[in-house]
């Protein structure tokens, strides 16, 4: 089944609005999101760090390409962070339910 994982980081406080965002549209079958993260990196030459909220998204490989398209138009971020990781295994009636919320 083609399932993916794809894991979004986001401004704090923003991740719940992002997450409703997905489902409502129906790119995403379920999306966690999970508070409190704090996120080193670089940025135009320097290192940043912010506090953000990581999303962890559920959704099939035919709605990735729509998956992505809908967050570059919702986040506020120049360049989102979007990786969208394959699922090699897991709970058979899980991945049919996610296949079957989001097409694929």
């Amino acid at each position: 089944m083609g399932v993916k994982v794809v894991l979004i980081t986001a401004p704090k406080g923003d991740g719940e609005r992002i997450a409703r965002e997905l489902v409502e549209s129906r790119v995403a079958a379920c999306v966690n999101v999970v508070k409190g993260i704090r996120s080193y990196y670089w940025w135009e030459g320097r290192i940043n760090m912010d506090d953000e909220d990581l999303l962890i998204v559920k959704t099939s490989e035919a709605a990735i390409d729509a998956l992505i398209k809908k967050v570059k138009e919702i986040h506020p971020y120049t360049v989102p962070e979007i990786l969208a990781l394959d699922v090699a295994r897991g709970n058979d009636s899980y991945m049919r339910w996610v296949m079957e919320e989001v097409g694929g």
